[in-house]
């Protein structure tokens, strides 16, 4: 798939198939994702993939059902997290850059055909959903991103024109 078309088709998927993506897969999207920009070349993006004990922690740790049964959707799930210096500019730079290589996942992912779709549930900003997911203070968390073979075809989002969203200045 071109570029071009790969990000212009990317779409959030919340119906998969129950397969989890493998190992190797994973380490791939993974690898693509190492090469995001960072300022100071810090590397900052953490992933963590969720085995099955640590997706039934994440559940309990938070306080709405309804919320935990969304965590059911992917089979796959990649919690995603930025370290963080103490240098409020760093780390603003660093959650960028994290956010980037979050990005990088889900358009690889939807290069190889798969599905994905980043989610920022309120659990993951929980101290219980932090202990869930073994977070040290020192990593901020961006997301979960729920990865595997789509069910489904989604929708087509409206995007604002250009006029809306650009300015050219003088």
């Amino acid at each position: 798939m071109e570029l071009e078309q790969a990000i212009r088709t990317r779409r959030t998927h919340k119906a998969y198939a129950p397969e989890p993506l493998d190992r190797e897969t994973l380490d791939a999207l993974f690898e693509l994702a190492r090469w995001a920009p960072n300022h100071k070349l810090t590397n900052p993006w953490r992933f963590r993939v969720l085995g099955p004990r640590a997706l039934e922690r994440l559940k309990s740790a938070g306080e709405d059902p309804i919320a935990a049964a969304k965590l059911d959707r992917a089979p796959t799930l990649v919690a995603v997290t930025a370290t963080q210096s103490g240098d409020p500019v760093l780390d603003e730079e660093d959650a960028l850059a994290a956010g980037t290589a979050a990005y990088v996942v889900l358009l690889a992912a939807h290069g190889r055909g798969l599905a994905g779709y980043w989610r920022t549930p309120g659990v993951l900003r929980s101290a219980a959903g932090r202990a869930a997911l073994e977070l040290p203070d020192d990593e901020r968390v961006l997301g979960l991103l729920h990865l595997g073979y789509p069910r489904q075809e989604p929708r087509v989002p409206n995007r604002a024109p250009l006029q809306e969203i650009v300015r050219y200045l003088e």
